[in-house]
């Protein structure tokens, strides 16, 4: 399966780094992992292909001894540090540092003073008292820790859309490898582009459906088969440690359309359509659409949706939130399509905390047919992500003024600047003016008046947009204590952009607060946030949600061939 091994060496390197730190070991050792990790993570060849041709110590990250361990996991499928390391930590432990606020010294006390070994000792642990006793501790830790615990165990239950769409997409194009296979596709929340989904559905069509089944269930990155037969199969597919359930089913060509449709949902704008369709006297199912005893429709959602006199709605749409009622008066908004999008406004490079150069940012751009891309590294204060001093950040634009001579692609000099506890911004004025563009956030103080403060950098003629406004991480934290409707208002009287930051644990705005923010008439800018080079195909789960969000061509700022922001 496409890019798995790199996946799989990208978990095993960050664990044996997790199991160092938790045991206290060298630093240097656990950076050199989490290096190798990352840049295993966003590798865009596949390593086989890499350690064939020698080019392993060529990666970023990779030196002799981490070439040998990825060479020594190609060869045997294992890697003895990695055993070596899990040895003496019992199963489930080191799960536990993926709970926000609770950091690898906390865990390693725990452990050692109370033998907390899994969830269930954290758990108990919390709401018996004797985590609070523990040296350091508090009430206000243990809080934050319990509440971690359960957006720990929330993020657990749903798969991340970026994991479920990699998933889907290899096994979508081994199955159409498949002769007997004449059409496959994704369906459930999934094809709606939620941002976090169940179980992975995928549909199909062919000459032999047991083949197909047998096919799918033998493919090549299976764990376990849960079940196969003539028009159903389901397997668990292993991926970034966790196991993932598929489930296949195999349809007749007549009702391909009509069961993509139903089993797409939502069952809110499902159960609609067809309380609509009854009032017209026919009946809507998976195996088509029905006049009595006769099927009328049902090859292709197009046909289902006209029978009830309405256009075809878009997967991401259907969520009963007014677009039934926006088809029937031929309302429906025409989505923000990903070839709109002409660049990217929130990219990090080297420069901070990025692994990759600009130039290699620029020609990355360049691939996707862009027109610019904006380099917004962290201003000083953001000391955990080597933030630009005022002196490296003018070095930073000579060097994008040289690098944009006789370019095609402009190469936007810009800044993700910290909004500070008071309000004021990390760098003066001044020196904001002469950039391109500038995005502001708020990377600490995430209870501290959130809400005062990004409308005082809304007002700061300098600041373009304002990044991830509500600050959440969908796996880690709910976000800031912040009123974006007060938010999404200030934005309108100051003519400033928000952002839609397309990295798959923010997808922040989310849909509803898109949804806001467009009728307020308040642009959207949407920015990967990416640290590496590859990390810019983000843009997708971008224009994802931005669709979610009913977001047109015309409400998004960087659809435009120029970029046109500071030239007002």
């Amino acid at each position: 399966m496409r890019n798995m091994k790199n996946r799989e060496l990208a978990r095993m390197f960050s664990t044996i780094a997790d199991a160092i730190e938790l045991k206290g070991g060298d630093r240097f050792r656990v950076i050199a992992y989490r290096r190798a990790a990352t840049t295993l993570e966003n590798l865009t060849e596949d390593i086989e292909t890499v350690a064939e041709q020698g080019r392993l110590q060529e990666l970023r990250g990779v030196g002799k001894a981490i070439a040998s361990k990825i060479e020594e996991y190609l060869k045997t499928g294992r890697i003895r540090k990695y055993d070596e390391e899990l040895e003496t930590i019992p199963e489930g432990l080191l799960d536990l540092l993926a709970i926000p606020d609770l950091g690898p010294k906390t865990l390693a006390l725990a452990y050692k003073s109370l033998d907390i070994k899994n969830l269930e000792d954290l758990k108990r642990a919390v709401a018996d008292g004797s985590l609070a006793e523990l040296s350091r501790m508090g009430e206000k830790k243990v809080n934050n820790i319990k509440k971690g615990i359960e957006i720990f165990e929330k993020s657990r239950e749903r798969i991340p859309i970026s994991e479920a769409l990699e998933i889907s997409e290899n096994l979508i194009e081994y199955l159409r490898a498949n002769p007997e296979v004449e059409q496959a596709t994704a369906a459930g929340s999934l094809r709606r582009m939620k941002e976090t989904v169940g179980d992975i559905d995928i549909l199909a069509t062919g000459t032999d459906g047991r083949k197909i089944i047998e096919y799918f269930t033998s493919c090549p990155n299976t764990e376990r088969v849960i079940a196969s037969g003539k028009t159903k199969g389901s397997i668990l597919v292993r991926t970034n440690g966790e196991m993932r359930q598929v489930d296949l089913r195999i349809l007749s060509r007549e009702c391909f359309g009509s069961a993509l449709q139903y089993f797409t949902g939502s069952k809110e704008h499902n159960v609609k359509l067809r309380r609509i369709a009854r009032e017209k006297g026919l009946k809507i199912s998976e195996y088509g659409v029905f006049r009595g005893r006769k099927r009328i429709a049902g090859r292709t959602e197009e046909e289902v949706y006209r029978t009830v006199g309405l256009p075809f709605i878009p997967p991401e749409l259907r969520e009963d939130q007014g677009e039934i009622e926006a088809g029937f008066r031929e309302e429906l908004p025409t989505l923000l399509e990903y070839s709109d999008i002409k660049g990217d406004l929130h990219v990090h490079s080297n420069h901070s905390d990025g692994t990759s150069t600009i130039l290699e940012i620029a020609e990355f751009a360049e691939s996707l047919d862009y027109r610019y891309v904006a380099i917004c590294d962290h201003s000083k204060s953001a000391k955990f992500a080597g933030g630009l001093s005022e002196e490296r950040l003018r070095k930073q634009m000579q060097e994008i003024d040289r690098m944009n001579m006789g370019r095609e692609l402009r190469i936007l000099k810009g800044i993700e600047v910290d909004i500070l506890k008071d309000g004021s911004l990390d760098f003066p004025d001044e020196l904001l003016a002469e950039l391109d563009v500038v995005v502001a956030a708020i990377h600490i103080g995430f209870r501290q008046n959130v809400t005062e403060r990004i409308i005082a950098a809304l007002e700061n003629p300098n600041v373009d947009i304002i990044a991830h406004p509500s600050g959440r991480l969908i796996s880690r934290r709910e976000g800031y204590e912040v009123d974006l409707n007060a938010v999404i208002k200030s934005a309108e009287k100051s003519g400033k952009v928000l952002e839609l930051n397309a990295y798959p644990d923010r997808l922040d705005l989310d849909d509803q607060n898109l949804r806001r923010a467009k009728e307020a008439g308040v642009k959207i800018s949407i920015g990967t946030d990416a640290h590496a080079k590859s990390e810019m195909g983000w843009m997708r789960f971008g224009v994802g949600i931005a669709r979610r969000g009913w977001l047109e061509k015309s409400d998004v700022i960087n659809t435009s061939n120029e970029f046109l922001l500071n030239q007002s």
